[in-house]
């Protein structure tokens, strides 16, 4: 089925043109451009035209280092919102797991068992470092990997984002500076930024490391041996983001870098992305020497992560095949990459990218230089929504263009061909 856009196509060059002049700075163009959206709408198109539209002023690249252009998600709100509100979307935004995999009625049956259990008690507060049976649960998948870690040496989070705030606060203190990849988690660059510390996107004189070693975000990659024997010659702290781990297309995830360096990698993990972000459950194995330290300031953060979502948790994964639930993921969102690999190379085949070894998304560096708020909100119009490229740049920089287009949490599969046909000719139409 063919999604008309809500505006014409001669409308959407006069506010182009219009948001151009008003709006020279990337912050104030996505602002302006949704404060525009209702008179759009409601003025008459013009006349059809021909006419090439004129070519949006390009943003310059942001320095290597310095503050982060505002947070990074909060820049294109205006833009995501109008995008959730746009019926017929197709949105390759988010790297949301695909709602159709949650487990929810066995979820639901643990649900119940965890309040009837009055021996594993699911709604009194509970201790900080989270419920014993979980952790052992964790410490036993961590040492499957060759890490040798203990049940005492894991703490329950409330979620990844957490336990990467936690320990951001425990290296080299506020002013740290934290070396990241080129392009990396929007979350942890934005958590880094408020914390204080300075992030840089290479490696020279850094305090600490923060990494997907496994599966990274948004790429998709897998930290090469050479890399992998380049950080841990450093010797300096490493924030080990294992988020996407067990999502390698290839198979059980690899040795985490944990087991390399116990004494100075902060490993962090997640449930949001194998099971469902809606129970908020992460952990932290922090260096021993340093548990202590980071067992405090989770108290003084929240206390405890939710009782009752670690009970559901801990009942779920005594009660179910977890690693075979693992095997079908990774079925599945390969099956995903794969189609939405095949429908780049048919409709937009200057587009650049690698194959993803794992996760959600594929990264794109198309052949041209938009302003990608701009071409944001074209897409938009013509029905489909993506990841800008600079909200994963330490700084923001917008240059070279790319986007983060997310397989993983489209409806049915069909609507990866559809969606990458509207990405094309909203392409054809603006670069």
């Amino acid at each position: 089925m063919e999604f008309r856009p809500a505006m014409g196509r001669e409308r959407f060059r006069s506010i182009w043109r219009r948001a151009a002049r008003a709006a020279p700075s990337l912050n104030g163009l996505a602002r302006t451009l949704n404060s525009m959206d209702a008179t759009a709408r409601a003025t008459p198109p013009p006349p059809s035209s021909h006419t090439r539209p004129v070519q949006a002023p390009i943003s310059r690249d942001a320095p290597r280092s310095g503050p982060r252009l505002g947070h990074g998600l909060e820049r294109f709100d205006p833009l995501k919102r109008r995008a959730a509100d746009t019926p017929g979307l197709i949105s390759f935004a988010g790297g949301l797991p695909a709602p159709g995999e949650f487990p929810r009625s066995k979820l639901a049956a643990s649900f119940v068992r965890a309040l009837q259990n009055p021996s594993r008690p699911a709604l009194p507060w509970s201790w900080p470092e989270g419920d014993e049976d979980l952790r052992a649960w964790i410490a036993g998948q961590l040492r499957r990997r060759g890490a040798q870690v203990a049940r005492d040496d894991v703490i329950v989070t409330s979620g990844a984002r957490q336990a990467v705030s936690l320990a951001a606060q425990l290296v080299r203190g506020s002013r740290a500076r934290i070396g990241v990849d080129r392009e990396s988690s929007p979350g942890a660059l934005d958590r880094f930024q408020e914390l204080g510390a300075t992030v840089v996107d290479g490696d020279s004189n850094v305090d600490a490391y923060y990494l997907m070693p496994a599966v990274s975000n948004p790429r998709g990659r897998t930290l090469s041996r050479s890399d992998r024997a380049r950080v841990l010659s450093t010797l300096r702290p490493i924030i080990e983001d294992d988020a996407y781990a067990d999502l390698s297309f290839d198979g059980a995830a690899p040795r985490p870098l944990l087991a390399e360096a116990p004494d100075r990698v902060f490993h962090v993990g997640t449930f949001s992305k194998t099971l469902c972000p809606g129970l908020r459950v992460g952990w932290l194995v922090p260096p021993r020497s340093l548990r202590a330290e980071a067992l405090q300031l989770k108290q003084s953060a929240d206390q405890q992560a939710a009782s009752l979502p670690q009970a559901i948790l801990e009942d779920y994964l005594r009660t179910e095949d977890f690693d075979q639930r693992l095997v079908r993921l990774r079925e599945f969102y390969g099956r995903r990459a794969a189609r939405m690999e095949r429908a780049l190379r048919k409709h937009l085949p200057g587009w650049r990218f690698d194959p993803p070894a794992g996760g959600f998304a594929i990264w794109v560096e198309p052949d041209a230089e938009p302003n990608e708020a701009f071409f944001l909100a074209a897409a938009i119009e013509h029905g489909v929504a993506f990841d800008p490229g600079s909200l994963f740049r330490a700084h923001g920089a917008v240059n070279p263009f790319a986007l983060r287009l997310c397989f993983s949490s489209v409806a049915c599969d069909e609507d990866l061909d559809e969606g990458v046909r509207r990405l094309a000719r909203c392409w054809a139409e603006v670069a």
